[in-house]
């Protein structure tokens, strides 16, 4: 009965006994990284001067995911030819102590923001290695034929994380304590590491987390597609954009509103709900294409009007900045299919 319930395509990858295991680890530390996603922006409120809350905030979400970017560029050279399963373990290990030395130093009175910080950023040096190391074993463990069902796996078990996670953290926050949130998901990512090591691993033809060849040919790639090129560029000015919510929300939780974090975490858990809900949508072609674009122009322009700038802080409109045009490229980037993102972006801040 229970075999009927699950398509086709992942029949093949389920039966895989070693892929089960490693697919319970994964969704166990998706689940850590959902809850801290509420946490670390809690406990830094927790631990600032009211005065400079903002800035605690922003630089302890900042560590929590930037210092990534900087131990792939820096550690290049030494961690490109480390087989994957080790790069994997690296990451939950560092993971794994510095995000658990969170709530000892806490428990010990010894937590102040800059420690806090500090932590956070040495946590996440080899995230991005860990990532890479991550996929590279299920393209080492699984035939070509499964490995996109199998990759597609592990993705929607993260985004179910984004709704999940918030959820439960922010009850956690509320009742229990933040600190104590990233001290399970270090253990999340300890329960990783121990799964991982105890699992033996097939032998199996030997693929590098970096494609040396993909690499060296990335450049002369952007120069032949500018359209890609566009993308990416269109991608980074997203998630500029897109970094002072994940700032902003929690502030407005705790000062203007004067709520508790279940708020928070249930503002995130409608946030995750919406972007599986946008990812699954933007394949589902239901409307003819003429009718897309300004169907998704005008359904972006009047959530961003209605909706979201009653969210922003008011230290954006002290400034004098109209966040008009800050969220509309968002919505547009999730409500249009790919090939008319760039158009309908255009489009938007034109009218805007």
């Amino acid at each position: 009965m229970l075999r009927r319930l699950v398509p086709s395509a992942y029949r093949p990858v389920l039966a895989n006994r070693v892929f089960r295991r490693l697919i319970l680890g994964f969704a166990v530390s998706y689940l850590g990284d959902g809850m801290s996603f509420v946490a670390v922006a809690w406990l830094a409120i927790e631990l600032a001067p009211q005065a400079t809350a903002g800035l605690w905030v922003g630089g302890a979400v900042a560590a929590y995911t930037l210092p990534g970017v900087v131990g792939a560029l820096v550690f290049g050279r030494r961690l490109r030819r480390v087989p994957a399963r080790r790069l994997l373990l690296a990451d939950n290990v560092v993971r794994g102590v510095f995000l658990g030395a969170v709530p000892l130093a806490w428990l010990a009175g010894l937590l102040t923001p800059p420690l806090y910080v500090v932590l956070l950023a040495v946590s996440s040096l080899l995230h991005a290695w860990g990532s890479a190391g991550k996929y590279t074993l299920l393209a080492e463990l699984l035939p070509d034929e499964q490995r996109l069902a199998a990759n597609t796996l592990v993705s929607s078990l993260n985004f179910a994380a984004t709704i999940a996670g918030p959820a439960i953290a922010g009850v956690l926050v509320t009742y229990v304590s933040s600190a104590l949130v990233l001290g399970l998901d270090a253990l999340t990512y300890v329960f990783l590491a121990v799964l991982v090591v105890r699992t033996r691993l097939p032998e199996s033809g030997h693929v590098s987390p970096v494609d040396q060849a993909a690499a060296r040919g990335g450049l002369a790639l952007l120069r032949s597609h500018p359209e890609l090129l566009g993308l990416l560029t269109l991608t980074w000015f997203f998630n500029l954009l897109y970094g002072p919510v994940e700032v902003a929300l929690p502030l407005h939780v705790t000062d203007d509103l004067h709520a508790p974090g279940t708020l928070l975490g249930l503002y995130w858990m409608l946030f995750g709900i919406g972007a599986v809900l946008g990812g699954l949508g933007a394949g589902y072609r239901v409307l003819p294409r003429p009718y897309r674009v300004p169907l998704g122009v005008g359904l972006a322009t009047t959530i961003t009007f209605a909706l979201l700038q009653r969210i922003i802080p008011p230290l954006l409109f002290e400034l004098g900045l109209d966040t008009r045009w800050l969220y509309s490229p968002i919505l547009l980037g999730l409500t249009i299919p790919g090939a008319l993102v760039v158009f309908a972006v255009s489009a938007g801040l034109t009218a805007l």
